[in-house]
């Protein structure tokens, strides 16, 4: 048996650990092991160089997780320790990680947001998960018509228009291929911006309804990842992106910009395409409005 100690843990995985009776493994990768209970909630164990997420448990040391479990490989939970096979997980010493970033202040920095974007020159268009083949393959969507879904999705997002939001985000969940399909991490970029771009109030209301919506069309690790997003959560490298954009530091933004782009094989770049997205939709409103007051 190898035992491991746990590094971070984020506050529901606390529950996931106290609620699961029937836990097994969901996937096995090189850094990465997910688990699946009953009530099909997903908990990630991840080493270091992944980190923190909404319903991740970090390690303290780097395991190779593919050398050493199967999808087969039992699962046993306790109050403060977790077994996968040979491995013996104690959580006793774990820090805890909060995932909800802080949007209430992003919020009031929105417009240095937006001007940082601008700069990248991100087009919302440009969703390498949802390539015409891939569009074809899935629902038979055109190039044109599915840039048009995006874009419906983002204007609606940045119009906090809850209807349209609806619709477009259900023709757009479990779209694409893979664990987590490129319709569903546009989405979730598309989340991230509307937390920003209004009030908390509203996009309370407005961001649940559409990930609650999502992940019941979608595999269950991408619907973890849609309702984390609904509850205002998100993972480390988005935490970083956050605050290099309100830094206004071209350099250190392009790094963390970079780190968002490695995750998965087009995850990152299709949900950094939502996020630009809606704050490009939002910069049509918003500079609409500006006009329409210079003139009153």
């Amino acid at each position: 048996m190898q035992a491991i100690n746990a590094l971070s843990l984020a506050p529901d995985v606390n529950d996931w650990l106290a609620n699961s009776r029937q836990p097994r493994i969901l996937h096995v990768f090189d850094q990465a092991c997910n688990l699946i209970n009953e009530r099909r909630e997903v908990l990630s164990i991840v080493t270091p160089q992944i980190g923190n997420g909404p319903f991740n448990l970090v390690l303290e040391d780097d395991v190779l997780f593919s050398e050493h479990l199967s999808l087969e490989s039992p699962v046993s939970v306790f109050p403060t320790q977790l077994n996968l096979e040979d491995f013996i997980i104690s959580i006793d010493n774990a820090k805890l990680w909060l995932p909800r970033a802080d949007w209430e202040r992003l919020h009031a920095r929105r417009d240095v947001i937006l001007d940082e974007l601008t700069k990248l020159q991100i087009t919302h268009y440009q969703v390498r998960g949802l390539d015409m083949s891939l569009a074809k393959s899935a629902r038979d969507y055109s190039t044109t018509s599915l840039q048009s879904l995006i874009s419906n999705l983002s204007s609606s997002l940045a119009n906090a228009d809850l209807p349209s939001s609806l619709i477009a985000s259900q023709k757009l969940s479990g779209l694409g291929i893979g664990l987590t399909p490129a319709g569903d991490d546009f989405i979730l970029g598309a989340i991230y911006a509307a937390w920003i771009i209004h009030p908390p109030e509203i996009t309370t209301i407005l961001v649940k309804e559409v990930t609650n919506t999502g992940a019941a069309l979608t595999t269950s690790l991408s619907a973890a990842w849609l309702r984390s997003a609904g509850r205002g959560e998100a993972g480390i490298l988005w935490h970083d992106f956050f605050d290099t954009l309100i830094s206004a530091d071209s350099i250190a933004i392009q790094l963390s910009v970079e780190e968002i782009l490695s995750i998965g094989h087009t995850s990152g770049a299709d949900a950094l395409a939502g996020f630009s997205g809606v704050f490009m939709a939002w910069a049509g409103v918003f500079r609409k409005d500006l006009h329409l007051k210079a003139l009153r």
